[in-house]
């Protein structure tokens, strides 16, 4: 009996040893695949974090916060997630509202979103605009249409304050001193005005052309319009509303909009471009996406800040199938449907919010793993961000970077297949 204690304790000391090994091997892989993006410009630094049943499996940081190599990139920075804030924000509200048959899929938008009503976007379905394929227009650059008479391309010259009239904006919209009508700072020199998210946002919106319903085009105007939706319908500030609903229970302390309201050091906030167009100063703490930046930092379609830790937290929790830690958020049939293709057969891979796997893998077009099976899903960030869940292969993937750092020109995170080679790296660990 003793000696096979003594065996079986000595297998366990082995088989720990080997899974160490090749752990070791995995972030070493992957380190070598973040530190070539490095070497080309991709990003001053990076960060893969990967948990596999729901514990951790990796976490692997390389490189700088920038290229001056000042701070080197830690566990516990915290990124401006861009586009991952179309999936982790209001749209956990329209998934509460579906977990509670409160929302039909497929009503109209007008029903749903007042700033449709009596347009030509109304009868559009709910289901049709979460899927990106209701016909609405990618993107509006509101920014510009604060530019007075031919004023519309960025500015050559950097921001001088004493020469602020060779900036023209339009009545009501900036202004270089903050004032009661003026109180949305945009920089120390910029100030919006209290109501152009009502008067300019919205209006562009409702008034934006559309095309056609059943072509995929990816949209973000739906989801500037999900904080004033959750507010109306939870009678709750929007903020209030996430932290109390979804990431304080969590235990997400640094997933949030504006982190520097909350409390959160400068240092630890990775700096994401340096703006030559608009802002004209390196944005370190505020949002990227000048749409969410001309809403305060809080929009549906971009704001949301976070560690890798506490994003990965979000997500396991939706591939758990809306529990975690023996709190249940939401039904599995809920998450089985917002994490589905509802228009595979016309080619449209996305879920309700959700990005999904390539309908057929192209390796040169796909974000992910070739393994990542049909079940599994996430988002990217145009700041070079990254999360995906498999729920069948109990595998979760978050990828962190600032590849917009200094430009958004530099696009060797895209030519060099950066997330999709280290995706691939974890799956074949796993030895799928």
């Amino acid at each position: 009996m003793f000696r096979y204690l003594i065996l079986s304790v000595l297998l366990c000391f082995f088989s720990s040893v080997a899974q160490s090994q090749a752990e070791s091997l995995l972030a070493d892989s992957i380190r070598q695949v973040l530190e070539e993006g490095i070497a080309a410009g991709a990003f001053p630094g990076a960060q893969v974090l990967a948990w596999h049943k729901g514990k951790p499996l990796v976490h692997v940081t390389a490189g700088h916060h920038t290229y001056a190599n000042e701070r080197q990139v830690q566990k516990d920075d915290v990124y401006d997630l861009a586009s991952i804030t179309k999936t982790s924000s209001g749209l956990l509200y329209l998934m509460q509202l579906y977990d509670r048959r409160l929302l039909d899929l497929d009503a109209p938008l007008g029903e749903e979103f007042p700033v449709f009503a009596g347009t030509d976007k109304t009868e559009l379905s709910v289901r049709s605009a979460l899927s990106h394929r209701a016909g609405l227009l990618p993107w509006v650059p509101y920014w510009q249409g604060t530019l007075k008479g031919n004023a519309r391309y960025p500015w050559q010259k950097k921001w001088d304050s004493s020469r602020t009239n060779d900036y023209r904006f339009r009545a009501r919209t900036i202004r270089r001193d903050s004032s009661r009508r003026f109180p949305i700072r945009l920089t120390d020199d910029m100030w919006l005005h209290r109501e152009f998210r009502e008067k300019k946002i919205y209006r562009s919106i409702e008034k934006s052309p559309v095309k056609p319903e059943g072509e995929y085009k990816y949209s973000g105007l739906l989801f500037y319009l999900l904080p004033q939706r959750v507010e109306d319908g939870s009678k709750r500030d929007y903020r209030t509303y996430l932290r109390e609903n979804f990431y304080d229970a969590l235990g997400a302390n640094t997933l949030g909009y504006r982190p520097l309201d909350r409390n959160i050091p400068l240092e630890r906030i990775v700096p994401t471009e340096v703006d030559t167009f608009f802002r004209m100063q390196t944005l370190h703490g505020v949002v990227h996406d000048e749409g969410a930046a001309m809403m305060n930092g809080i929009s549906g379609n971009a704001g949301l800040f976070s560690s890798a830790e506490d994003l990965a937290k979000l997500y396991q929790m939706l591939m758990n199938g809306g529990s975690y830690n023996g709190q249940q958020f939401f039904k599995p049939e809920t998450l089985l449907e917002f994490t589905r293709r509802h228009y595979a057969a016309e080619g449209n891979r996305r879920g309700l919010g959700f990005d999904k796997p390539l309908i057929e893998y192209d390796a040169d077009a796909s974000s992910v793993a070739r393994q990542a099976s049909a079940a599994s899903f996430g988002h990217s960030g145009y700041t070079g961000t990254m999360v995906w869940a498999d729920p069948e292969h109990d595998l979760l993937f978050v990828f962190l970077s600032n590849r917009v750092h200094p430009s958004r020109n530099r696009r060797a995170i895209y030519t060099l297949g950066i997330r999709p080679r280290i995706h691939t790296l974890l799956y074949e660990h796993l030895g799928l």
